[in-house]
């Protein structure tokens, strides 16, 4: 299988995943915000963190994705940034898809 078909905890223990896609994504995301303001940069990735580490609590909440044609997709929408995430609400799982720039 390629490596953009892995999902690794986001944290041990916890239902939520991330694709590698998503972590490379990420990355990327942190990379290019440091070189504007290393400041904001932490900020963002600490108020991401806070968002997906309680998404479960929230989940009813975000809207089907705009970006696939599956209601078990939604996005997660921060500081100009969208996080599509796939839920498997029978096994209580959560999966970070992507992290795309708005």
């Amino acid at each position: 299988m390629d490596n953009k078909g892995e999902f690794l905890p986001y944290y041990p223990g916890m239902n939520i995943l991330y694709s590698t896609f998503y972590k490379e994504q990420l990355k990327e995301t942190l990379r290019a915000l440091k070189e504007e303001d290393e400041t904001n940069a932490k900020s963002f990735e600490l108020y991401l963190d806070t968002i997906i580490v309680n998404m479960h609590t929230k989940v009813k909440k975000y809207k089907k994705s705009i970006y696939f044609d599956n209601e078990n997709i939604k996005d997660i929408e921060n500081q100009g940034h969208t996080v599509p995430f796939y839920v498997d609400e029978k096994k209580n799982i959560y999966v970070l898809l992507g992290l795309l720039k708005s």
